[in-house]
């Protein structure tokens, strides 16, 4: 696993427990950071995939 890789999972990781702290303490602004954080990891996912696909054969 590359660290780019790692990198994904980690915000991925982060970003649900901001989501859930934002929604447990009713702190929208925090929901939302992971929200982000989430979409981020997904994002970086969705490049990666893209290149390994171009590198890979």
């Amino acid at each position: 696993m590359d660290a780019d890789k790692i990198k994904h999972a980690v915000d991925d990781a982060t970003g649900k427990v901001k989501e859930g702290l934002g929604k447990v303490t009713g702190d929208r602004s925090t929901e939302a950071e992971g929200e982000r954080d989430q979409t981020k990891a997904d994002l970086g996912r969705a490049k990666d995939n893209v290149k390994d696909a171009f590198t890979d054969k």
